[in-house]
C-alpha cells in the first residue's frame, strides 16, 4: 500500500494530501471529507502521544506533578517539534525514536528477567470473543490494539524488525511477569527499572506526541494541510516570508493547543481516538490504496481492459479495499461499544483536576 501511494503521487505530481487524491478519484466532497479526517486524526493522534508522554513523566517524578501540567509541558515540546516546515528536517527524529524505544525495550526485558515475579502463572492460550480479542491490551489514551495496526504499524520504518522485536518483547515480558502483567507493560517492572526504561523511551514519547503520518509529524501534518490550502500557488509556500512564517507558527500552536486541550478536558478522549482511527485511518492505511491502483489501472491503462490485463493487481487492490472496510466496521463497533460500556459502568474518565 505504501508503494501504491507513492505511485499515485508520481502519476499526479500536484497531489499534496489525501484530500487532493480524494478529489481526483471521487470529486470535491471526498476532498473535504478526507481533509477533515486527516486533520482530525492528526490532532487526536498528537493528543494520544501527549498522554503517553504524561505517563512517562509521571512515573519518573513519582507522580510529583499534576497530570495536567505534564500534558502542557509535552504540548509545548510538540509545538517546537512541529515548527520546521519541511519533512526532511524532521526525518532524523524517526531514527532517534526507533532507537530509543528499542533500547528501552531491552532494558525492560533485562529488568523483568532479573526480577522474576514469584509464583507467576502463564496462560498460553485463552478463549475470547470478537470484542475482547480486538480490545485486549488497550490502556488510557490509546486505540484498541487492532486500530494501532492501521494507525502506526503501516507508517513505521524497518517494519520487519519492528514486528519481530515487538513479538519477542511481548513473549519475554509475559514469561517473566506472568498473568499479572499490566498495560503498558513497563508499569509491571520494579520502580527503578520502570524509571530507567521510561527515561530512555522519553524522547520517543515526546516525538510520538506528534508521531509521523506519511513521514511527517502529526501536528506538522495537520498544519501543513491547512497551510497549503491557504497559500497554494503563492510565494509563501516556498519562500521565507513574514506572513508565511507567522501563519505557519500560529497554525502549529493551534494544533498543539487543541491536542493538549483534548487530552486534558475530554472525558471520553481515549474512546474518541479509537472512533476516529476506525473512521479514517482504516481507509488511509488500506482502503484508499486499493482505490489508487484501480483508478490508475482504469484511467491510465485503458479502462476495463486495463483492469482485465492485470488480474493479480486488480485482485490485490480489491482485497486491500475489503481489508480497510473490515477494519472500519470492526473498529467502529469496538469504539462505540467501549463508550456504551464505560457510561453504563460509570467508568468514563474525568478531565484532569490538580
Amino acid at each position: 500500500t505504501a508503494k501504491l501511494l507513492i505511485d499515485f503521487k508520481l502519476n499526479y505530481p500536484n497531489v499534496h494530501t489525501i484530500g487532493d487524491a480524494g478529489y481526483i478519484m471521487f470529486g470535491p466532497v471526498a476532498r473535504e471529507v478526507l481533509a477533515f479526517g486527516t486533520i482530525s486524526f492528526a490532532v487526536l493522534g498528537s493528543a494520544s502521544g501527549l498522554l503517553s508522554s504524561r505517563q512517562a513523566l509521571s512515573t519518573l517524578s513519582n507522580q510529583g506533578m499534576c497530570g495536567m501540567y505534564l500534558v502542557i509541558i509535552t504540548g509545548a515540546v510538540d509545538f517546537l517539534i512541529s515548527l520546521p516546515r519541511t519533512l526532511d528536517r524532521l526525518a532524523w527524529m524517526d531514527l532517534l525514536s526507533a532507537a530509543v524505544i528499542a533500547i528501552a525495550g531491552f532494558i525492560a526485558m533485562i529488568g523483568a528477567g532479573l526480577n522474576l515475579v514469584p509464583g507467576r502463572s502463564l496462560t498460553v492460550t485463552t478463549s475470547s470473543n470478537f470484542f475482547d480479542a480486538l480490545t485486549r491490551g488497550r490502556y488510557e489514551g490509546q486505540n484498541a490494539p487492532v486500530l494501532d495496526i492501521v494507525t502506526e504499524g503501516h507508517f513505521q520504518f524497518l517494519q520487519g524488525f519492528a514486528t519481530v522485536f515487538y513479538v519477542v518483547f511481548s513473549v519475554v515480558m509475559y514469561v517473566y511477569i506472568g498473568n499479572t502483567v499490566q498495560s503498558p507493560v513497563l508499569f509491571s517492572l520494579p520502580p527503578v527499572w520502570a524509571k530507567a526504561a521510561f527515561a530512555i523511551a522519553l524522547p520517543n514519547f515526546l516525538l510520538s506526541s506528534s508521531l509521523i503520518l506519511y513521514s511527517g509529524l502529526y501536528t506538522h501534518t495537520a498544519t501543513k494541510l491547512v497551510f497549503v490550502r491557504i497559500f497554494r500557488h503563492s510565494e509563501h509556500i516556498y519562500s521565507h516570508t513574514l506572513l508565511g512564517w507567522t501563519v505557519w507558527t500560529l497554525l502549529c500552536f493551534a494544533s498543539s493547543a487543541m491536542a493538549a486541550i483534548l487530552a486534558i478536558a475530554v472525558p471520553i478522549f481515549s474512546y474518541l481516538i479509537s472512533n476516529t482511527a476506525a473512521l479514517f485511518a482504516a481507509w488511509y492505511t488500506y482502503g484508499l490504496a486499493g482505490f489508487f491502483w484501480l483508478h490508475d489501472a482504469y484511467h491510465l491503462e485503458g479502462g476495463m481492459d486495463g483492469l482485465k490485463r492485470r488480474p493479480i493487481g486488480t485482485t490485490l487492490a480489491v482485497l486491500t479495499i475489503i481489508s480497510g472496510t473490515f477494519i472500519y466496521v470492526a473498529g467502529t463497533y469496538v469504539s462505540i461499544k467501549l463508550i456504551a460500556e464505560a457510561y453504563a459502568n460509570g467508568q468514563v474518565g474525568r478531565p484532569f483536576v490538580c
